[in-house]
């Protein structure tokens, strides 16, 4: 028998109301784990200011990285598509490499390469971990700027060019005028949706020994040592992660159907 797809089914709940379903979620939890007594929410909250501050690391780092990445993927992008295959080589085994690297291999790889001081004259100036692996997430952004940039300037029309060579236009003045300014409304969804990706790959920076989210949780469970706590310490990390890149992915969709080109 067929099922008609307009009839709303029980299962299509969760995706389409995932803030609900985490926070009935949440109430669960703290039914099942808090309820035997307050020792263990008296815990979490004494831990709290140490989870914000863990999660502000992610978030910097994130930032930081999607900032480098995009810079330098634009630049990566713009060479690409370079009529010259001189620059066009070099530029697409950057984003083959990169886009096909785990993140974190690249990670360690930053990690152990780059030293842990810096010489400059006579001073030594410290290098830290959180800087590196800032590093290892920009490169495979920039990978992902690169290819999205690249995507951009594949979808406008062959049309526009042709018009704009027909008006004497230079290939430099079609790109600042008329390419260009098209390529930021299509770059711009999946470029949101690439920096939710890279905050959620800050999680991993925990395993080379930067204080971040993961590594607070990990010492307040090591810590407190029960097992409700621990339960609930990595779903308040789960919580954080969703309530930031949640919002996120909403605004991406959104701006998706705003700028939908036929």
């Amino acid at each position: 028998m067929a099922i008609d797809s307009s009839v709303n089914l029980p299962f299509s709940w969760p995706r389409r109301h995932p803030g609900k379903l985490l926070l009935a979620a949440v109430f669960a939890v703290l039914v099942i784990y808090a309820a035997p007594g307050s020792s263990v929410l008296a815990a979490l909250w004494e831990w709290s200011p140490a989870l914000a501050t863990g999660f502000g690391q992610n978030i910097l780092i994130s930032l930081l990285a999607i900032a480098i990445g995009s810079l330098l993927g634009l630049l990566i992008g713009a060479l690409g598509v370079s009529p010259l295959w001189i620059t066009r080589l070099p530029a697409r085994i950057w984003v083959q490499v990169f886009r096909n690297a785990p993140w974190l291999v690249l990670i360690y790889f930053t990690t152990y390469v780059f030293p842990f001081e810096l010489h400059i004259g006579s001073a030594w100036i410290a290098f830290p971990d959180w800087v590196k692996v800032t590093i290892g997430l920009a490169l495979p952004a920039s990978a992902n700027v690169a290819e999205i940039f690249r995507g951009a300037i594949g979808s406008i029309p062959s049309t526009q060019w042709e018009a704009s060579r027909s008006l004497a236009f230079t290939r430099g003045q079609i790109f600042r005028s008329i390419i260009l300014p098209q390529c930021f409304k299509r770059m711009l969804p999946p470029w949101m949706n690439l920096y939710a990706v890279i905050t959620m790959g800050t999680a991993l920076a925990s395993l080379v020994g930067v204080h971040d989210l993961i590594d607070t949780a990990q010492i307040a469970s090591n810590t407190v040592n029960r097992t409700g706590f621990t339960v609930l310490i990595y779903f308040s990390v789960l919580a954080l992660f969703f309530a930031y890149c949640y919002p996120i992915s909403r605004l991406t969709q959104y701006l998706e159907r705003r700028y939908a080109f036929s």
